[in-house]
Formats: C-alpha cells, sequence, structure tokens
C-alpha cells in the first residue's frame, strides 16, 4: 500500500469499532457519508430516522474514531455540524458476525427504500481454490473499474461477496 493509500484506508480492529459497526443504522450512515460530509439533519431526512437517533449512532460512530466533525454552518440562529468519513475505505481486519449481521441488515434497508426494482441474486458454486481466488479478484476489479456518472445521477449500492459455505 502507498503512503497515500494508507491515509485513505482505516483499519477497524478495536472492540469499539466492531461495536459500531454492528447496527444497520450506523452501516447506513457510513454509506450516506462515504459520498460528502453531512449534517444530521440532512442524513436523517435521507435515511428516514429521526434526528435524535442520527445523533444518537453518529456519537458511537465519532468516539470509535469512524467519523469526525467537517465544520458547521449557521442556520436560523443555530449551529448545524458536518460530519464526515476519517477515511475513505474502512478495512475490516477481523470481521465479527454482529457486524456482518449489520451489514446485510443495512443493505436490506437500503433495499426496502430503493425507489427502483433492484437485483438480488444468491447462486451456490462448486469452485476450486484457484478458481475461487481469480473469480474474487475479477469480482474486485469489476466494481473498482467502474466509473462513475457525474453528480446528479442517481447514487446505487453494490454489494459482492464470495465465500466459503461451511
Amino acid at each position: 500500500m502507498s503512503a497515500n493509500e494508507d491515509e485513505d484506508v482505516q483499519r477497524i480492529s478495536t472492540p469499539e469499532q466492531h461495536a459500531a459497526l454492528a447496527h444497520p443504522v450506523r452501516q447506513r450512515l457510513l454509506f450516506a457519508l462515504k459520498r460528502q460530509p453531512s449534517t444530521i439533519s440532512r442524513l436523517a431526512a435521507r435515511l428516514g430516522v429521526n434526528k435524535g437517533g442520527v445523533s444518537h449512532h453518529l456519537k458511537v460512530l465519532r468516539d470509535a474514531g469512524l467519523i469526525r466533525e467537517a465544520g458547521t454552518r449557521t442556520v436560523r440562529g443555530g449551529t448545524e455540524r458536518y460530519y464526515r468519513l476519517t477515511a475513505r475505505h474502512l478495512l475490516v481486519d477481523a470481521p465479527q458476525p454482529e457486524g456482518t449481521a449489520a451489514l446485510l441488515g443495512a443493505v436490506a434497508q437500503e433495499l426496502d427504500r430503493s425507489p427502483t426494482d433492484h437485483t438480488l441474486l444468491l447462486r451456490h458454486l462448486r469452485l476450486s481454490p484457484a478458481k475461487a481466488a481469480r473469480f474474487a479478484e475479477a469480482l474486485t476489479r469489476l466494481v473498482d473499474d467502474l466509473e462513475e456518472d457525474p453528480e446528479g445521477e442517481p447514487t446505487h449500492g453494490i454489494l459482492v461477496t464470495l465465500y466459503q459455505q461451511r
């Protein structure tokens, strides 16, 4: 990893970080903040969650070091804080079942709120370890190489996983 990539990646390794990832709303907040910094009001409206809930979950994420304040703005005599991710990518060193369940729960909530039809496929294949590794690399390249359209176009979520069944 280059020095620039190191600044772009945050390793998730502490119990506090894993606990912070173990809730679907916190996962969705991380999804939303990946695009740009935002305020509690805007996040609440985007996620369909009340501002008190958003505030609580942002505090948990901030205390775990996953987000930070990114400035303020004055609105109607008050001050509104912006929040942003501490890094563009989170790398979970040792995924925990609670975090994985919360991630899948967050994706399910996003699917439920989607204004259009979505694609959801699950298929089980017999693959040699070498073929599975090549397939995982191809999936990663496919997602990493996908070029985004300009600002203003709808945002789409992509969840890709390849796992070995027990």
